[in-house]
């Protein structure tokens, strides 16, 4: 082949290379972008982490460390509804306790509306994005963990990223439609919408703790609002380093 026909061919294989890199939504290019200097930025300011005292935990720590395992603050977190049996109002119920976890995190929220999938649907892809965090409404029939007086239960699906420390990439949150009635949505919408934020914050990545002043406690005391630890733990969660 002649040899300007092959400087030609070489610049569009590299353009068409970098056009790759700039525009394939997969993380797993990350790195090269990076290394080409178009790594990403946070979309929202990292928060400021106060000290006051209060108790939190992880929901999952990296191996063979304390260190906690989060989202990347450089990627919205992706979400979807799925409507079905849901109370009046509780879409904007989910929307202010996201609301409020992304104010406590700095990390954002990518609304991608409704959905017919189910929560918990799996999530992790060889190649690509990975499935959004699904949020519904269900019973124990179909959730077990829901039996009892639990009102919902969230989580998130964590993935190892190419320096080998995990990463939550999707996750899910479902709400017991005998605790989400019209009537306790209505009546109590406060309670209602704590109890959201609480499942929010396990798929953002806080565990229970013993401390029944906190959000995060295990049981539902009628708190509506983060303690102490929970501000620090979402603070800390949201601060951890672009990957």
């Amino acid at each position: 082949m002649p040899r300007s026909k092959t400087t030609i061919t070489l610049a569009a294989t590299a353009a068409m290379l970098a056009a790759i890199v700039v525009w394939h939504p997969a993380e797993q290019l990350d790195p090269v972008r990076r290394a080409v200097g178009l790594g990403p930025e946070r979309p929202l300011p990292a928060p400021s982490v106060v000290q006051r005292g209060g108790t939190f935990t992880w929901a999952m720590t990296q191996p063979g460390s304390d260190d906690p395992v989060g989202w990347d603050p450089c990627r919205n977190i992706r979400y979807r509804v799925n409507p079905a049996g849901g109370p009046p109002g509780g879409g904007e119920l989910i929307r202010r306790a996201i609301d409020r976890a992304s104010a406590a995190t700095g990390l954002a929220f990518d609304d991608e509306g409704e959905t017919d999938d189910r929560p918990f649907p799996g999530g992790v892809k060889l190649f690509g994005r990975p499935e959004p965090v699904v949020i519904g409404w269900a019973d124990a029939g179909e959730y077990a963990d829901l039996g009892g007086q639990v009102a919902g239960v969230g989580g998130a699906v964590a993935e190892r990223d190419t320096g080998g420390r995990l990463r939550f990439v999707s996750g899910g949150v479902v709400l017991d439609v005998e605790a989400f009635t019209a009537t306790t949505v209505a009546q109590q919408p406060r309670v209602m919408e704590a109890i959201v934020l609480h499942e929010v914050a396990h798929v953002v990545g806080l565990g229970h703790v013993s401390e029944p002043m906190e959000l995060m406690y295990a049981d539902n005391t009628g708190q509506v609002e983060l303690g102490p630890g929970d501000r620090e733990g979402l603070a800390r969660l949201g601060s951890l380093p672009c990957r």
